[in-house]
């Protein structure tokens, strides 16, 4: 079970790392926030960079959840919550594979 685990949880690691590369990567024509020939496209563009900033911070938070999970597979303690000890529910981590906390604590 646990080679499954690790090569769901390796997937999702690869997934998370190219849609990270991909928000981090330059967007093409549209230079500096500025005024524009239409009223609000600066507006519009400073919008586009702040919900691609707060998508990579939200991409960078489930990636290290997964890292996490690797390293406790590494280290023996995979299934067990890291704040009260007790196992993870299987239904939970068949849902999160990178849940490292019990119901209770996440």
């Amino acid at each position: 079970m646990h080679e499954q685990t690790r090569a769901q949880l390796e997937a999702k690691e690869a997934e998370l790392v190219a849609q990270m590369d991909q928000l981090a990567a330059p967007v093409q024509d549209q230079g500096s926030i500025s005024f524009g020939k239409r009223v609000g496209d600066g507006t519009a563009m400073a919008v586009d960079r702040l919900t691609a900033v707060t998508a990579h911070d939200n991409l960078q938070a489930l990636l290290t959840q997964v890292r996490a999970a690797l390293a406790a597979l590494d280290d023996g303690s995979y299934g067990r919550c890291i704040v009260c000890g007790e196992p993870i529910p299987e239904g939970r981590l068949q849902a999160r594979p990178w849940a490292t906390t019990c119901v209770r604590h996440g």
